[in-house]
């Protein structure tokens, strides 16, 4: 969502908004195990979406697209610190209005903003697992001043049946704390051994050497030889949807900040992208002009939702949300939403 270490001010606020305890082992640090409706989000399953269980008892909501299936997996759920009208100031009561229709589970007492904190997983034939982004991570974790932490990924992923080592790649669609958390340990230990960290070359270096995503998530992949650094529009699986099997590619999205990506999953005709924090919350689903307050660039952010938007309307595609509580949703013309 944003970089605090970017926003002094920011920081003092969101210090403090939720208690640290200290850090345990990997199984302890994700806290209780998730209930499938945790994993999968706020409210029922959207039509069309079905839960998969596995052997834990746990449940995901997933989406098909021919050989590959897109699980929501939910790290974890809780208020943002602040207000909404602060952080969203162009946001008009007619906005507003709109937006709650969209998702009114974000609209907590007064002024509060509740949402989501949610990774994807796109599982090809054979169990092979492409993880998009890493929810806010242990306690001890740089997200831990102002998150719900611990997350729960990694129960929810054991829930799905995903264990560390079948995760092949990790696409990190931006380098902010609550994106990254569950990449490494507070000590620097790769969470995920046997994959590649996928991360834009243009989000690497627009950080400054002391910055806590190059010192906390950036060093210690790259030591292990685990950083990949992509360079624009890369295909990560399939055939860049020219084939019959459909593609895995990795989309630039910049504006939230300079490197950010999104993931377009293609398959069995359909279409559906990863959306990362292109948008944040409904205000913007309901009116994409309106921007948010932690954009590195807000008139790149602005151009960049509206793009993708309008393409999801023209194709159809299903949006995966990072932080609507709602997993899947599909934009339409009139600005509103119909079950994914």
């Amino acid at each position: 969502m944003n970089d605090p270490s970017d926003h002094p001010a920011r920081r003092q606020v969101l210090r403090g908004a939720f208690a640290a305890a200290g850090t345990a082992a990997l199984r302890s640090l994700a806290g209780p195990p998730a209930s499938a409706a945790e994993q999968s989000g706020a409210g029922p399953f959207a039509e069309g979406t079905s839960a998969v269980a596995s052997s834990a008892g746990g449940g995901a909501a997933v989406r098909r697209l021919g050989q590959y299936e897109v699980l929501a997996l939910l790290d974890a759920h809780g208020p943002f610190p602040g207000t909404r009208q602060a952080v969203f100031p162009a946001a008009s009561p007619a906005d507003w209005e709109r937006a709650r229709d969209l998702d009114p589970a974000a609209f907590g007492p007064g002024d509060t903003w509740e949402l989501d904190f949610r990774c994807f997983a796109v599982r090809r034939p054979g169990g092979r697992v492409t993880l998009v982004d890493t929810g806010v991570g242990p306690v001890g974790s740089p997200a831990s001043a102002w998150a719900p932490v611990p997350g729960r990924l990694p129960r929810v992923l054991a829930a799905a049946g995903i264990g560390p080592a079948d995760v092949e790649a990790v696409v990190l669609t931006h380098l902010h704390e609550d994106h990254f958390g569950w990449s490494v340990l507070p000590d620097g230990v790769p969470v995920f051994p046997n994959a590649r960290y996928v991360v834009q070359r243009a989000e690497i270096a627009a950080l400054a050497p002391t910055r806590t995503a190059m010192t906390y998530v950036v060093e210690p992949l790259r030591r292990a030889g685990l950083l990949h650094e992509a360079d624009g529009r890369t295909v990560l699986a399939g055939a860049g949807g020219r084939g019959p099997g459909g593609a895995v590619t990795l989309l630039p999205t910049p504006g939230h900040t300079p490197g950010h990506q999104s993931v377009l999953v293609e398959g069995g005709g359909r279409r559906l992208l990863v959306t990362g924090d292109v948008l944040v919350h409904a205000v913007q689903l309901a009116a994409p002009e309106v921007g948010y307050a932690f954009e590195a660039d807000p008139a790149t952010a602005r151009r960049t939702r509206e793009r993708l938007l309008d393409d999801a309307r023209r194709t159809g595609a299903v949006l995966a949300t990072a932080h609507l509580n709602r997993p899947f949703v599909r934009p339409r013309v009139d600005g509103r939403t119909s079950p994914a």
